[in-house]
This record gives C-alpha cells, sequence and structure tokens, in this order.
C-alpha cells in the first residue's frame, strides 16, 4: 500500500477504523469528526497488528466517542446571557480575589467573557486580564470556581508546573474533583 492511501478496516473485534500509512515510528490513534477511530502505521506495518492495536484500544474509543458526544451536545445547548454569565464571574473573582489581593497590587484583574470552544479560562499576565468561555456558565458552581481559582493561580505562577498545582491546591485542596466536573458534563 503507497503512504498517504487510506483504507477503511475491520478489526477481528469488530471495530471500523480508517488506516493511513505514514512515515511515522510509531502507531498513532485518533477519533475522527464522525466518530471514526483513525490510524497511522510505518508502511510495512502488519495490517494484524495495526487491527490489534486497535482492538487493544477498545476503552479508550470509546471514552473518546463519549466525550465527542458530551461535547457536541455542550455545543449544540444554546449560550447563556452574555451580561449574565459576565456578572456571575465577576461575583465569583470578587470572592476569590482577596487570597491574591498582594501579588495583583491591590487591583482586580479585568474580567471578560466570550464564547471559546476549547478553553474555559485563559489570563492574560500583562493585560493583567482573566477572560471565561461563555459556555463554563452552564457548568456545575464548582466547576466555575474551580476555573477561576486555576486562572488567579498564574498570577502566580504563569505555568502548569508543579509549583503552579502546589498554588491551586492550597487554595482548592478538592481540586482534581471540581476539574473532573469539567470533562463529565
Amino acid at each position: 500500500m503507497k503512504p498517504q492511501q487510506t483504507v477503511l478496516r475491520v478489526t477481528p473485534g469488530g471495530i471500523t477504523y480508517r488506516f493511513t500509512p505514514k512515515a511515522v515510528k510509531n502507531y498513532n490513534l485518533r477519533l475522527g469528526r464522525d466518530g471514526v477511530p483513525q490510524v497511522s502505521a510505518p508502511p510495512k506495518a502488519p495490517v494484524a497488528a495495526v487491527d490489534a492495536f486497535v482492538d487493544g484500544h477498545t476503552e479508550w474509543i470509546a471514552k473518546a466517542r463519549a466525550h465527542a458526544a458530551a461535547q457536541a451536545q455542550r455545543d449544540a445547548m444554546p449560550l447563556p446571557d452574555k451580561a449574565e454569565a459576565l456578572a456571575a464571574f465577576t461575583a465569583m473573582s470578587d470572592r476569590v480575589f482577596p487570597a491574591f489581593a498582594q501579588v495583583l497590587g491591590g487591583k482586580k484583574p479585568t474580567i471578560c467573557v466570550r464564547d471559546m470552544s476549547s478553553r474555559w479560562g485563559v489570563c492574560h499576565l500583562t493585560k493583567r486580564q482573566i477572560t471565561f468561555a461563555l459556555r463554563l456558565y452552564q457548568m456545575p458552581p464548582a466547576a466555575q470556581i474551580y476555573v477561576v481559582v486555576h486562572e488567579y493561580c498564574h498570577f502566580l505562577e504563569p505555568n502548569h508546573s508543579p509549583a503552579f498545582w502546589a498554588q491551586v491546591e492550597r487554595i482548592l485542596p478538592d481540586w482534581k474533583a471540581r476539574r473532573a466536573l469539567l470533562r463529565t458534563k
């Protein structure tokens, strides 16, 4: 088979997938927008080995499909009122701000809301601005507070280093459970 020629295959376990031979060293698996798994592997990879690889990732494929379905359902929901969401996030920010007042010189950051599809929040350090995804307003309050604290912690640590996560845990010891709420709804 020529590299880059995609074929539709079915594994012995019954999983239909798209296979594309590519100049890669490892097998790569991702879920297509249509929910069909896509695999790329070296051109000389035995087809039986690729089938076994896909069958070995049945659980991952099921989880990826469930996540994609949940994302599609979220995306189909109408967006909340922007002013209402901004007011709610500003109020949450006001409750969290005292823990960060010293590092921010007593000046609150600007809070914004916009339609974002790949992030729940963004902290712009130089602008002293935190932007929240409009869809975050549809999530449970515990998850919303987690995102607010997460973004504020970037004023202390600008990356996702262990020091950053220690700051998040200092303020929200149950942050992992709260973050999980963002992935299940």
